[in-house]
């Protein structure tokens, strides 16, 4: 039970880490879409390359803190039975809800992504837009960072419910336990 903890604690510490790592891409896409519309605007200029940069540096964005929103329990859930919930209900919850809902759609977006993906590197897919970026097979890679962080999460969510249900809560870390009323 004690290396579940250590698992749950690994886990939620590369999700938090990433997290503050991709929020910092909301620093750059505002600086980059800032710039694109004073260049419009005021120099009658722009650069296409800089719009698809904010445009993607946002898409890796959201799709590298997926598992760190799902750490803070910030996705969307139907709370008129999950917060009024105990502990152990909750558990239950995130544990039915991790293995019926989450494994099924990350197998799915893994099954059919994985071919876009794999087409997008070998031709070195860059921008459709003349002037563009070139690497869009980077960006598209972030659809598997984006299964594998919230897949991530999702079992540190299925050992959180396994602590809790075989009654070792002292074990959940500390800033992963169940609050209250939350």
């Amino acid at each position: 039970m004690k290396m579940l903890s250590l698992l749950i604690r690994l886990i939620c510490r590369i999700n938090l880490l990433l997290g503050h790592l991709f929020s910092w891409f909301s620093l750059g896409i505002v600086l980059v879409c800032f710039t694109v519309v004073v260049l419009r605007y005021f120099f009658s200029t722009g650069y296409v390359w800089m719009q698809d940069l904010y445009v993607w540096l946002n898409g890796m964005m959201f799709m590298g803190i997926a598992g760190f929103t799902l750490f803070q329990n910030g996705h969307v859930r139907v709370d008129i039975f999950y917060r009024p919930a105990g502990i152990r209900r909750k558990a239950w919850i995130d544990l039915i809800g991790a293995i019926i809902f989450i494994a099924p759609f990350l197998y799915i977006i893994t099954t059919y992504s994985l071919p876009y993906v794999q087409r997008s590197w070998r031709f070195m897919e860059g921008s459709s837009n003349f002037g563009g970026m070139p690497g869009l097979y980077v960006v598209k890679s972030f659809i598997l960072v984006f299964v594998s962080v919230v897949a991530l999460q999702a079992l540190a969510m299925v050992m959180r419910s396994v602590l809790i249900l075989t009654h070792h809560e002292e074990l959940v870390p500390e800033n992963y336990r169940y609050k209250e009323g939350g």
